[in-house]
């Protein structure tokens, strides 16, 4: 990696205007979450025994992990297919996906009934359940995540733990694990990247193997035999442009380097992994003869033309083009309208296309349930701008006379592959 493209703390104050308004987001959610616990679901949710999830599954939990993809997908292409020219990505993919990974427990105990119980999984194993596939998975890989992350936190602070008032105490073991994890690490991390890779594979497609349970709930546009393989494609598909998205945001409110030319590389696997999506969904309705409920002028058929024109056309064409894949407004248009097909497609999924058998009335969320989701997408987005600030995760702008923007307290970081 070049001297330029090297990740540094950033050296910009942490409370903006920006972070007060996360910050001010998050307050009322986490009143509503304190009202989930006193007083049950039913306090703060529009949930009932015959409508039992909501959006909080469907986009905390079933959204948030496929969006959080970009991880597994670019430390797959820098690491195991030696696409070193995606090195600069790595990081804040990483952080990106560990705080996403993070944040999916913390959704699910919030939703579940008997969030007291969420451990179970961990202790009584079901070797036939999806459902604990995909739980082991999800915890496996979050502790995964966490490990590859260690040794960003190692560079940073391997020779200066400095904790205050009484929590000084663990400095000096706090210094030794992290010159430990520093000098070990490297040697194995390979072990935990391929782990991180097969994992994800097998969680994002088993999200799609629990509602292979539910043929008669699902409808007909959505559930197929192939729902496990569409949604492991699809959360490949949005990886990269979760990658895309993230950086052109950040590079607009944070001094950090102008990524456009790497970006416009890694659209064109983009190109590749949307175009595949598009041709098993088509290929699915056709093979199936399941097009003919595009035109019963529903809710369901309206929504899937919606999700398969904005998510996959639209982007698939402009991508096609080279002047869009040159252009960092074209990349971003492009990657927000995949971005925003996948999270239709969830949506549909979980909510739109599912109904319940018993299930008198429709189901809507209610502002506790709103107020929460978006309390935990500001919560992510603070994170993230408070570890970039003070971790290596970004590569700060260097001006042309040659000073970095980087923070001069920065240690000496590890020569970087």
């Amino acid at each position: 990696m070049s001297e330029r493209h090297r990740a540094a703390p950033l050296a910009v104050p942490l409370w903006t205007p920006g972070v007060l308004v996360l910050v001010a987001l998050m307050i009322p959610g986490f009143v509503f979450v304190v009202a989930r616990f006193v007083g049950g679901l039913g306090a703060v949710t529009n949930l009932s025994q015959t409508s039992p999830w909501g959006i909080w599954v469907a986009i905390d939990v079933a959204t948030g992990v496929a969006l959080a993809a970009g991880g597994f997908t670019t430390a797959a292409l820098a690491h195991v297919f030696g696409r070193q020219a995606y090195e600069t990505i790595t990081r804040p993919a990483l952080l990106t996906a560990m705080l996403g990974y993070t944040f999916v427990p913390i959704a699910l105990m919030i939703d579940i009934g008997r969030y007291w119980a969420i451990w179970h999984p961990i202790i009584y194993w079901q070797g036939n359940s999806v459902l604990f596939e995909v739980a082991m998975c999800v915890v496996i890989y979050t502790n995964v995540l966490y490990i590859e992350f260690l040794p960003i936190v190692a560079e940073r602070y391997k020779h200066g733990v400095r904790l205050p008032g009484p929590l000084s105490v663990l400095n000096g073991v706090l210094e030794k694990f992290l010159q430990v994890a520093d000098r070990t690490l490297d040697r194995v991390m390979w072990v935990f990247i391929l782990a991180g890779v097969v994992l994800s594979c097998m969680h994002q497609s088993g999200l799609g193997s629990l509602m292979l349970i539910a043929p008669t709930k699902l409808h007909a546009l959505w559930y197929t035999p192939i729902l496990p393989l569409l949604f492991l494609i699809s959360a490949v598909a949005v990886g990269f442009p979760m990658v895309i998205f993230e950086n052109v945001l950040a590079s607009a409110s944070l001094p950090i380097e102008d990524e456009t030319p790497v970006l416009s590389q890694l659209s064109r696997y983009t190109f590749l992994f949307i175009g595949i999506y598009g041709v098993l969904k088509i290929g699915d309705l056709l093979v199936r003869g399941t097009y003919r409920f595009l035109f019963e002028a529903s809710a369901q058929s309206f929504s899937f033309l919606v999700e398969i024109v904005v998510g996959v056309f639209l982007p698939f064409v402009l991508l096609g083009m080279p002047t869009v894949r040159r252009s960092r407004r074209g990349l971003f248009i492009s990657a927000c309208l995949i971005i925003a097909g996948v999270v239709l497609n969830r949506l549909n999924v979980f909510l739109v296309g599912y109904r319940s058998p018993y299930a008198v009335v429709g189901y809507w969320p209610s502002i506790g349930e709103l107020a929460v989701t978006t309390a935990l997408t500001a919560a992510i987005v603070f994170l993230y701008r408070v570890l970039v600030t003070y971790l290596p995760v970004l590569p700060p702008r260097i001006p042309s006379h040659g000073t970095s923007l980087g923070v001069t307290h920065s240690v000496p970081g590890r020569a970087e592959s």
